[in-house]
């Protein structure tokens, strides 16, 4: 087994704030041990927190000198059941009854138990025959019959049921918002402490991420998009949903509960792909180290999870409940960080050439790439006024030349934290592209990044005769 030429991460990481990381301490460890995007879920937060953990985060990321990114993942679309006094046992076979219009009489009603759902057109959308999924697919129901007032069940896997509890819908297309009022008042309180990404929720179509496209660029905001797919309408429409988003995040909960669970791996590795074939960044989240909410370690099969997400060169890996409650949330990042650099090293040996794009620019930067593969401890360096030329060298995957990218403002420095291979600097650029790239070697001569001797593929664009052109350079560090 040969060593790779260079020995940062290429995988990113991402985790979830809450209770156990929001404090300045915690963050400081996380952003030093090497997480590179913070996600915000709002489906569990209010504004004022909101606003409080963003600035903290910004801070801290000052202080240690190093940039992470903010992720703010809005609630999107959901159904829940209502309140219930005391939790109904379900028992298998019973008949039950969904109420979408409360207060409206029903036969039998003395005799058939129900709960309220909070999408009163739910009727509409679901027919006889279909599958109601309850508690994150712990209840099973089937639907008997419907009328306008309620939907009548038959309880296929019995159960306790609560207040508030999520309903899916597996094949069902429902006819919700993809961006709601929630979304949109706490997108405004994003966009206004600056965030990075906006994780669009239960996006079932390009349409959805034209909508929030149109709402950030009407706020002003530089915020790139990226889409979640989570049901099985998302993964007929993914060709279409990778094209119009700025990432996608597979995200295996609600997609596990919608799609068999037997396909959820040929999904991942699906998506994967098709980010790959568009040049965008794919993120793996969910349950990555689920068992280090309470452990100090992680099962041998969530070893082999992050693995394969490493050996399938998805971009980043996330972490949820592992950093929000759990009680080993740095550990979380350190196991990461080991398991992607140790696979990183073996699947080295293992990586395909890069794709084969059809536009002249993507074939620009194959060219570099392919010369970076020949040469043993090359680095690529390229410059990036709004991410294009690192997202496309990203999406090449180099073998193992790592991928150093100027850019000349803070929030394309932050965007480049989603792409495998990356890593960022910020440099003011020159009138003169030949000044700008010395400045920029000098910067990785000063930081110890590279030395005399070094191999640098230099991609970039140059001034010839009063206009920019491409150019692939090779320089040595002098």
């Amino acid at each position: 087994m040969r060593k790779p030429a260079d020995t940062m991460r290429r995988t990113k990481i991402v985790f979830t704030l809450g209770p156990a990381t929001e404090s300045e301490e915690m963050l400081e460890k996380l952003i030093r041990a090497g997480a590179d995007v913070a996600r915000l879920n709002m489906a569990h937060a209010n504004h004022e927190w909101t606003r409080k953990v963003i600035r903290r985060i910004r801070e801290v990321a000052t202080r240690v000198g190093r940039e992470v990114a903010i992720m703010m993942d809005i609630k999107g679309p959901e159904i829940r059941t209502g309140d219930v006094t005391t939790p109904i046992e379900l028992k298998p076979g019973e008949i039950f009854d969904f109420t979408v219009k409360p207060h409206v009489e029903r036969g039998n009603a003395e005799e058939i138990r129900s709960v309220d759902v909070n999408y009163r057109d739910l009727v509409n959308d679901i027919k006889v025959g279909d599958t109601v999924l309850v508690d994150n697919g712990l209840i099973r129901l089937e639907v008997l019959e419907k009328e306008a007032a309620h939907i009548r069940c038959r309880v296929l896997i019995p159960g306790q049921l609560t207040s508030r509890r999520h309903i899916n819908l597996p094949g069902v297309k429902v006819n919700l918002p993809s961006f709601t009022e929630k979304d949109r008042g706490d997108t405004l309180v994003g966009i206004a402490e600056g965030i990075d990404f906006v994780a669009l929720s239960f996006v079932r179509e390009a349409a959805d991420i034209e909508l929030l496209r149109d709402f950030l660029r009407t706020n002003k905001s530089t915020a790139q998009i990226i889409a979640k797919i989570e049901d099985q309408l998302a993964i007929e429409n993914l060709e279409d949903i990778v094209e119009s988003c700025d990432a996608l995040m597979v995200a295996r909960g609600d997609l596990g509960i919608e799609c068999p669970f037997e396909a959820l791996p040929i999904i991942q590795r699906q998506a994967v792909r098709a980010c790959l074939s568009h040049g965008k960044p794919v993120i793996i989240a969910t349950h990555m180290l689920e068992s280090m909410i309470t452990s100090p370690m992680p099962t041998r099969a969530e070893i082999t999870d992050v693995a394969n997400a490493v050996y399938e060169l998805a971009d980043c890996v996330m972490l949820s409940g592992e950093t929000t409650v759990g009680r080993y949330p740095l550990e979380c990042v350190h196991i990461l960080d080991k398991i992607a650099r140790r696979i990183e090293i073996e699947a080295a040996d293992e990586m395909p050439g890069p794709a084969t794009f059809m536009q002249e620019k993507m074939k620009v930067l194959r060219a570099a790439v392919v010369m970076a593969n020949e040469l043993p401890g090359a680095h690529i360096v390229t410059f990036t006024r709004q991410g294009f030329m690192a997202r496309g060298l990203s999406a090449l995957r180099p073998i193992r030349a790592p991928i150093l990218a100027f850019a000349p403002t803070v929030e394309t420095l932050r965007h480049l934290k989603l792409l495998r291979s990356v890593e960022g600097y910020l440099l003011p650029f020159d009138q003169n592209p030949d000044e700008t790239i010395r400045h920029a070697i000098e910067v990785l001569t000063q930081t110890g990044r590279v030395k005399p001797g070094d191999k640098l593929i230099v991609v970039t664009d140059i001034l010839s005769q009063d206009r920019l052109v491409d150019s692939v350079q090779l320089r040595t560090v002098r």
